[in-house]
């Protein structure tokens, strides 16, 4: 039995950003059409722990040219790490053999957290935002406003991009590592600052309360909130949910792990699961035709990393790595157009 062993650097060099992106496109139209299994995310907190771990199973059928495969994605989210240097999430995907059970892969999950979150907000961005967006801020200065920042470049021609974080040392180091072909990068004063005027708002924080207010937003513009991954936290208000339309990556994850549509729930601004217009994968299988769904002026996504299950299994650096597929971790997701 031969496993293969991926570290960060390996995933690094083996996935960029578009080949991400473009096998999370795949594997949401997948779901939606029910070729993989992706049971909700199990959760533990030890009472005095530093933090907790997310167990996330999945399984994907056989396909024409594709075996079927188990994975696990086991990670712990470490909020003092950041202040070690170190990404706050880590773990491992492991991949078994799905007719035999035999591991086969065994994965770095801090990278693929970081590049699959980042892909699925390009893929979300690339089928509902403006085609005309030109302007991107970003909320937060962490290891995902560095992906987000790459993943996103080359899904509009952004001419201006804006980030903002409490310290600002933080945002300007994400500025200075940056780089946006004939385009300016800037540091904002303030989230309103970096928001308002924005076409596309990406939040990247693990914040309990608001860090963007729906009257910032300039109308038609797509917001992706991805620090939310719990019911006790939330990045957008209620009157952002409220005033869009709302799509989901996973219906079930919705309803047990967002933070901002459960709010809105509760306080009687959204009546429940009817104001999801669609999973995002049934827009990218042609279930949900977009046309239909984005009738309204304000487009914006909410991604509650870390979310479900590692579900995807797309042909990825089959010369390099020795391995036909992969998958990555499937994150619960609201997308919203207003």
């Amino acid at each position: 039995m031969r496993v293969l062993i991926l570290s960060h650097h390996d995933v690094e060099a083996a996935l960029p950003p578009e080949a991400c992106a473009e096998a999370m496109a795949a594997v949401l139209a997948e779901h939606a059409r029910g070729e993989t299994y992706l049971p909700l995310r199990s959760v533990i907190m030890p009472p005095g722990a530093a933090g907790f771990m997310g167990l996330m199973p999945g399984w994907r059928g056989q396909q024409q040219d594709r075996a079927a495969v188990f994975a696990l994605k086991a990670i712990c989210i470490m909020p003092g790490n950041p202040a070690r240097g170190l990404d706050a999430h880590q773990g491992l995907v492991t991949l078994s053999d799905g007719e035999t059970g035999e591991p086969t892969a065994i994965l770095d999950a801090s990278a693929i957290t970081a590049i699959r979150t980042a892909a699925v907000t390009a893929v979300a961005t690339g089928v509902l935002a403006r085609g005309d967006a030109r302007t991107l801020a970003i909320l937060g200065a962490g290891v995902q406003a560095r992906s987000h920042l790459r993943a996103l470049a080359n899904v509009r021609g952004f001419e201006q991009v804006r980030v903002y974080a409490p310290t600002g040392a933080h945002a300007r180091a994400v500025v200075e590592e940056a780089s946006l072909a004939g385009g300016e990068l800037s540091v904002a004063a303030s989230a309103e600052e970096a928001v308002r005027g924005a076409d596309v708002v990406v939040a990247v924080t693990s914040s309990r309360e608001p860090v963007l207010q729906h009257a910032w937003l300039k109308p038609g513009a797509h917001v992706s909130a991805v620090g939310a991954s719990t019911l006790q936290t939330r990045e957008l208000d209620t009157a952002t949910v409220a005033a869009s339309a709302l799509f989901c990556d996973s219906r079930e994850s919705l309803r047990n792990e967002a933070g901002e549509f459960a709010r809105a729930v509760a306080e009687g601004a959204i009546p429940g699961e009817e104001h999801v217009r669609a999973e995002l994968g049934e827009v990218l299988a042609e279930n949900a035709p977009v046309c239909t769904l984005l009738d309204t002026a304000r487009v914006k996504q909410l991604l509650d990393e870390p979310g479900a299950a590692p579900p995807n299994a797309r042909r990825l650096m089959e010369s390099v790595l020795l391995m036909n597929d992969w998958m990555v971790q499937y994150n619960p997701s609201l997308r919203v157009s207003a």
